[in-house]
């Protein structure tokens, strides 16, 4: 098999599975290791791939700028969120002091939350209004109301959350990748979701399946620094360098 063969068929496998193993191209495409690892040597130099150790993973890069707004994200991927949600509700305990950030995902643990005796925190107005007609103890952090995602931001919303200490903290994310981590489009959120994220004991980001191997322009916090949530994980890498929690699996 000619070298444009082989590296043809790696990188059909890579598209499909987004990691794969020096082994399991061996089998694929009937070389040898050696021949395999000079492959992905001379792909990674021309962009192609990454490597990782022991064989090679997709390229993360996928760019997003714009913002949708709350109604648009109402409209994905909602069972992927109803599973995130009704997982994320199980770590909730009547002695928590929670945070809860804005968003369409996060809005799913809203809707399913039951536990009163917990008290909350949120920079969501429509969580806000949802916790307190459930009869919970809710707080709001302040700030410049967003009108496109209904979030309260910028520097008193972020002073005011350096004087609290969350027991548990819920984020949402726009983007998430291995090498820029957690990534949102806009600064001002991005402070208030670092300054969340820096206050809380036990850290979880909410996000379905879509939202890997994406970036935005602004980076809140390393994959490593929060568990993660999920309905359902492709890229396996991320497993291996991070904590996820695969909804659909504990469903």
């Amino acid at each position: 098999m000619i070298t444009e063969e082989r590296w043809a068929i790696i990188l059909e496998l890579l598209d499909r599975k987004h990691t794969v193993t020096v082994a399991e191209l061996e089998a694929a495409v009937g070389a040898s290791a050696s021949t395999i690892r000079r492959d992905l040597a001379q792909l990674s130099v021309l962009g192609k791939l990454r490597k990782v150790h022991g064989g090679a993973a997709a390229l993360e890069g996928n760019y997003s700028v714009r913002e949708l707004t709350m109604e648009e994200k109402t409209e994905l991927n909602m069972r992927e969120k109803e599973l995130i949600g009704k997982y994320a509700v199980s770590l909730v305990r009547p002695e928590d002091f929670v945070y809860i950030d804005a968003g369409t995902t996060t809005g799913m643990l809203v809707e399913y939350l039951d536990e009163k005796k917990a008290v909350y925190v949120t920079n969501s107005v429509m969580h806000a209004r949802k916790l307190a007609h459930k009869g919970c103890r809710v707080f709001m952090t302040g700030g410049e109301l967003k009108a496109s995602t209904e979030a309260l931001v910028g520097s008193m919303a972020v002073e005011n959350l350096r004087r609290y200490h969350f027991t548990k903290a819920f984020l949402g994310t726009n983007a998430v990748s291995l090498s820029a981590g957690f990534t949102t489009p806009d600064p001002s959120e991005a402070m208030v979701k670092k300054a969340a994220i820096e206050q809380a004991r036990q850290k979880y980001v909410l996000c379905d399946y879509s939202k890997f191997d994406q970036v935005s322009p602004v980076t809140f916090a390393a994959f490593s620094s929060a568990s993660v949530i999920t309905d359902r994980l492709r890229n396996r890498e991320y497993a291996r360098q991070g904590s996820v929690i695969e909804a659909e699996e504990n469903a």
